[in-house]
């Protein structure tokens, strides 16, 4: 049975396998207040999302709910400063099998966890760091170092469907144009503005950050949320729409509709350069 009583010392650590150019490290629960558990990632250098990482974050989760701890909240945040996470290892996430759905589980965990779930985002959080905060309940932004980017527009990567998904689901249309069309880096107030995050934390990652984080689950009385039993099945029920289109059939057949869109696509890029060149020839004289 686990011990319930507040301490700083590690409940648990979950090792992070090294992987290629990944050194690998680990992701330690610690109880900074009763029922409180935070989970802090350190991977260097900028804790990249592989699969390695995301089965150590399911792993986790699987301690706190499973392993005889109170209901409470659970927190995630990053051990190394400037990155709560950059992302996807994008050359391990298409070269290995099995990766995407691993991905997206992650993300349906969190949408479905029992507990209330806040990310603590103490610095910069990119691209597939900013979808997993997502899947979280509430994200607290750093002020006043740290942006928060969906920044595949910049690099040329499609948004795939499971990850349209998570961010129309999530933000309002105009606040998903505005990060997904124009991959603006949002500082923590910016963030807040959009509704991209619910609070600032402006002593950023630390103690002092995890203090702010403990505020804000007592304005909200966030701790009461779970004892009854129903939480994650009523944010499942919430999130049924979004659940379904990540995962089961619903993510296959969003797969299969988003590759026959890409190849209309290129199909119509083909036929507009043929009509263009003929057009070009036809009109040459007059031009």
């Amino acid at each position: 049975m686990a011990d319930n009583s507040s301490s700083s010392k590690p409940l648990f650590s979950i090792p992070i396998p090294a992987l290629g150019a990944h050194p690998g490290g680990a992701i330690t629960a610690t109880q900074p207040s009763p029922s409180v558990y935070l989970l802090t990632w350190v991977s260097p250098p900028d804790n990249r999302l592989t699969t390695p990482f995301l089965r150590a974050l399911l792993a986790a989760l699987d301690v706190i709910e499973f392993g005889g701890y109170a209901p409470g909240v659970v927190i995630t945040t990053s051990g190394i400063p400037k990155f709560y996470s950059n992302g996807l290892d994008l050359e391990h996430a298409f070269a290995t099998e099995g990766f995407w759905t691993l991905f997206y589980d992650v993300w349906r965990r969190f949408l479905t966890f029992p507990m209330p779930t806040i990310a603590l985002l103490n610095g910069h959080t990119y691209a597939g760091g900013l979808m997993l905060s997502l899947a979280h309940d509430y994200r607290l932004a750093p002020a006043p170092r740290g942006f928060l980017c969906l920044n595949e527009l910049l690099f040329g990567a499609p948004l795939k469907p499971a990850m349209a998904a998570i961010v129309r689901h999530k933000l309002t249309p105009q606040a998903y144009r505005t990060v997904a069309l124009e991959a603006r880096r949002f500082s923590g107030p910016q963030a807040v503005d959009i509704g991209l995050a619910d609070a600032v934390v402006a002593s950023g990652g630390g103690e002092d950050g995890v203090a702010e984080a403990l505020a804000f689950i007592a304005e909200r009385e966030l701790l009461e949320k779970p004892k009854r039993g129903v939480y994650g099945t009523i944010k499942a029920e919430m999130y049924k729409g979004l659940i379904g289109e990540i995962a089961g059939a619903g993510l296959v057949a969003g797969e299969k509709r988003f590759d026959e869109d890409q190849k209309r696509e290129a199909d119509r890029r083909e036929f507009g350069k043929v009509w263009y060149e003929q057009w070009a020839k036809d009109n040459k004289a007059k031009l």
